[in-house]
């Protein structure tokens, strides 16, 4: 399936969105990295060098097929669990042997408590799932707790996301930020941030 010839950056919703990444999870790998898909790579090591602890459980939300668990994995991170909305995600992802679980979630879903670090790699942008999920995420987390996440070029030309990262440091530090490469073959980058809540 050619998802990329498709418009994968404008708002959709729950249902479309699990459509449209059911539909892909057999291409997607080979898909967005013949991209140069770059974004979990550069959160990972962002998150890696910022972590008290890479023992300690890490959920990967929105974890799809299983690249950002071993961009995480890569960096030295030996605890990770992971959720999508995608069941068909889930299957690829349990294939990579970076998880210690997985389990499928529904949209709208708050991740269970007890993970000091969440990351979000390409999940809170336009087309994925909606801005306001950042605050999910936040209040999910632990005091001094971390949430790595990235917003593509399209995200942050939303005034909703960027609205919603601007409230988010009411509660928490902005303590990494940094635009790069997303998909490099997309002529697109991204921003990645680290927020440590308060």
């Amino acid at each position: 399936m050619a998802t990329f010839d498709k418009p994968l950056w404008q708002p959709r919703s729950p249902e479309e969105t699990r459509a449209l990444y059911r539909d892909w999870a057999e291409t997607y790998d080979a898909d967005v990295q013949g991209a140069g898909y770059a974004t979990p790579g550069r959160l990972a090591q962002a998150l890696a060098a910022v972590a008290p602890d890479l023992t300690a459980p890490l959920l990967d939300f929105g974890c799809g097929t299983g690249l950002s668990g071993r961009a995480l994995a890569a960096q030295g991170f030996t605890t990770i669990d992971g959720t999508d909305i995608t069941p068909e995600m889930l299957d690829h992802a349990q294939a990579t042997g970076a998880y210690r679980k997985l389990w499928p979630s529904a949209p709208g879903d708050a991740p269970p408590p007890g993970y000091p670090i969440i990351a979000a790699i390409g999940v809170v942008s336009l087309g994925a799932a909606p801005a306001d999920t950042l605050h999910v995420l936040l209040d999910a987390l632990p005091p001094n707790g971390l949430v790595g996440f990235s917003f593509n070029d399209a995200t942050l030309a939303d005034a909703s996301y960027m609205d919603a990262l601007a409230k988010a440091q009411d509660t928490a530090t902005l303590i990494h930020e940094a635009y790069g490469d997303h998909l490099p073959g997309k002529n697109m980058k991204s921003s990645i941030y680290i927020l440590r809540k308060s």
